[in-house]
């Protein structure tokens, strides 16, 4: 329980954690420092100076018993660095200055220790003015507020909390430093899980050179191998557009009811090695730039038949993105909403942290437990509809799928509100 309540009070960003861990402690040694300071020196110290202090007094009071108030002052009190004088009738207010700390124990003090006082007046911080009750008379006593409290005792607490201050702006500067490279090593990651390479070098401590350079191996063996897998799969499949050819070629010859499945067959098998083959140029060829997504996705929507009408909510920005494969992904979405329903409908949705891209049709849609299935590549969840419509290989959603993956986004299939079918949405961060 104490731990959840911890972290729900806890900072989120690590620069504010490191914050945490280097004030608190520092906070909590200067509190401590500072009510033993308190404790020891301005209440211990004060009283026993003020009870020396009140010996003084208590020998003045003794020679008014038997002298003037005149003679006292001009003799002993003078000699002990006192005034003495008749009271002339006024009173304080009793208030002290915010951070008079010694005088809150030395006004108690006098009022407790000492008989016959009426008031007390520490107003000054240079001097204390005592009224009391004599044998000859109410009498005011003056001396230096230096001889009940230490010299400027408010100066320690003052350098404590300037010296607080100065090294944590020292401390800030040093630990901006250190987690500088960090937050640059976490840009560089989030940039590449969105297909793009920023420029950067390993710095900071070691711990943290250490971690740059295992994520800038990383990312080179990534990209090796991801340019390795889409060249051996596109020379597979440029390879085999030479066998396809032939066998189509072989087949127009032949005129059975045998050799019309085959022709479909073949057919398809160039269906889907074109698919991949654009597929891969499109990945490999297209830097990432700030597009205009609503223009991109017009000049899709008017080259279908029927061309659509694209629907925008929000406020249109350009977005950092990879041209052609936003528009394969697109269109693919397009394509299959038309092959299976009637109505479609494209709408583009600008969030403030996201874009969302949403095809709607009024089909029959993809069951829930069947979506996850559906993304997969070369998979079709019902071969004869889809060959009677004369249209898919298995490639449209895997391919959107793969595409927004590569932007750091994700395809999501649902069940449209709108049209009643199905609803693919590919949800891109900014």
């Amino acid at each position: 329980m104490i731990g959840t309540y911890l972290k729900k009070i806890a900072p989120r960003t690590l620069y504010g954690r490191a914050a945490a861990i280097l004030l608190l402690p520092m906070l909590t040694l200067q509190l401590a420092v500072a009510v033993v300071f308190v404790q020891r020196h301005f209440e211990d110290v004060t009283v026993q100076m003020t009870t020396n202090l009140l010996l003084e007094i208590a020998m003045v009071l003794d020679e008014l018993e038997n002298s003037s108030v005149a003679d006292v002052a001009a003799t002993t009190a003078q000699s002990l660095q006192i005034e003495l004088r008749d009271w002339n009738g006024s009173i304080s207010d009793g208030e002290f200055v915010f951070y008079d700390i010694s005088g809150r124990t030395v006004a108690p003090f006098l009022y407790d220790k000492l008989a016959g006082v009426i008031d007390v007046d520490l107003s000054n911080l240079n001097k204390v003015v005592i009224v009391l009750e004599s044998t000859a008379g109410p009498i005011e006593i003056e001396f230096s507020r230096y001889r009940v409290s230490a010299s400027n005792p408010h100066q320690l607490l003052v350098l404590m909390v300037l010296t607080g201050i100065f090294m944590t702006l020292i401390a800030f500067l040093f630990l901006r430093n250190q987690l500088r490279p960090i937050k640059r090593l976490s840009a560089a990651s989030a940039a590449f899980g969105k297909g793009v390479n920023l420029p950067f070098a390993p710095g900071g401590a070691i711990e943290v050179r250490a971690a740059g350079q295992a994520f800038l191996d990383m990312r080179e063996r990534i990209e090796s191998q991801i340019e390795q897998r889409t060249m051996m799969l596109s020379g597979v499949s440029h390879d085999l557009r030479t066998p396809i050819t032939r066998l189509q070629l072989g087949l127009e010859l032949l005129e059975t009811e045998e050799a019309q499945g085959l022709k479909e067959d073949v057919a398809l098998m160039r269906l889907m090695v074109d698919s991949f083959l654009n597929y891969a140029r499109d990945i490999t060829g297209d830097p990432v730039e700030d597009i205009d997504l609503v223009t991109l996705a017009k000049r899709v929507a008017v080259r279908l038949d029927p061309p659509l009408h694209t629907k925008v909510l929000g406020k249109p920005r350009k977005v950092a993105l990879r041209e052609a494969p936003i528009s394969r992904a697109l269109e693919n979405l397009l394509l299959n909403a038309q092959r299976y329903g009637n109505k479609v409908e494209l709408v583009i949705q600008f969030d403030v942290s996201e874009i969302r891209i949403k095809v709607h049709d009024n089909g029959h849609g993809i069951s829930a437990d069947k979506r996850e299935q559906a993304i997969l590549p070369f998979v079709r969840l019902e071969p004869a509809r889809t060959q009677s419509k004369g249209a898919g290989v298995g490639l449209g959603l895997a391919i959107a799928a793969d595409v927004a993956k590569s932007h750091g986004g994700l395809l999501i299939l649902s069940d449209s509100a709108e049209l009643g079918g199905l609803s693919a949405e590919i949800v891109l961060p900014f």
